[in-house]
């Protein structure tokens, strides 16, 4: 009896530990008893199952970081570009995600290729280099939609990368310069307009008040002065030119006598230019002098 014992109690423990599965606290076990799967579905802990009947697959309920492989397409507006990405997923229902897809992973993974590329065709390249929110939230719609039957919940989706051809990132950053130089021409022309505005107030001033022009000057000749230059340049006032600039009816009237004789030479002036012609003295057409 005594061996026969210890073969039971030895096959006894045998069957307990094949029979005895440990679940983590992020897993979740199925049991298939010969092919069917049980309705309970077993949480973390010690599972006892029956040996040689069941079997029991742990299905991982952590939030899954898988990478999107880089796809090459053609934008909306024909430019060639390479774009990858990062799909978050995790397993909201372990039975679906068994039973219904037979690797939801690779499921997963491919349907967020084909949604990348189709991203890519609908999309222009500034929507791709600025607005990738919008994208990332239209990728997500995209592979949420099937992921939902097989028990899959897409958290979130993020474009990692566009990559550009070098002749587009040359043409993109020329774009880019003539951009910044018309700006700078733009705020350049709005500063002297604006300095031209404030000229025009100024000298307006100083032509209502005459003192405020030459302590203007003033003040210019102490600037050049503190330069300790060799040289003094002095602007010409402007007021001594209106001594210069007087109107033709300021002008004082000439002599009565002289307005007569000037009228008698210009008078005589046909006569003495045809006895010229007459003579055949060319020298003559000219207007004759003036004597006094």
């Amino acid at each position: 009896m005594g061996p026969l014992l210890i073969t039971v109690l030895l096959l006894t423990m045998a069957g307990f530990v094949a029979s005895v599965r440990i679940v983590r606290q992020f897993e979740r076990g199925l049991i298939f008893r010969l092919g069917r799967l049980r309705d309970t579905t077993r949480g973390p802990g010690l599972t006892l199952i029956v040996p040689l009947l069941d079997r029991l697959q742990k299905v991982n309920l952590q939030i899954v970081t898988m990478p999107v492989p880089a796809q090459d397409g053609i934008t909306r507006d024909n430019v060639t570009v390479t774009v990858d990405a990062v799909v978050y997923f995790r397993v909201t229902d372990p039975v679906r995600a068994v039973v219904n897809v037979q690797d939801y992973m690779f499921a997963v993974l491919q349907v967020a290729q084909t949604s990348l590329r189709s991203i890519i065709g609908k999309s222009d390249l500034d929507e791709l280099l600025t607005n990738r929110e919008r994208l990332n939230q239209g990728l997500e719609v995209m592979i949420d939609s099937p992921a939902i039957d097989w028990g899959v919940h897409i958290d979130r989706v993020e474009i990692k990368d566009v990559s550009l051809p070098e002749s587009m990132k040359r043409s993109m950053s020329r774009q880019a310069e003539a951009e910044r130089e018309r700006r700078a021409r733009i705020i350049t022309a709005d500063g002297e307009l604006q300095a031209s505005h404030k000229l025009a107030d100024a000298a307006a001033t100083m032509a209502q008040t005459p003192t405020a022009l030459q302590l203007r000057l003033l003040e210019t000749v102490v600037e050049v002065a503190a330069e300790k230059n060799s040289t003094l340049v002095l602007p010409f006032p402007v007021e001594l030119l209106r001594f210069l600039d007087k109107p033709e009816s300021a002008r004082v009237p000439a002599p009565a006598s002289e307005t007569e004789h000037a009228t008698e030479l210009s008078e005589s002036t046909p006569r003495a230019s045809l006895r010229g012609r007459e003579m055949g003295n060319p020298s003559f057409d000219a207007a004759p002098i003036a004597r006094t």
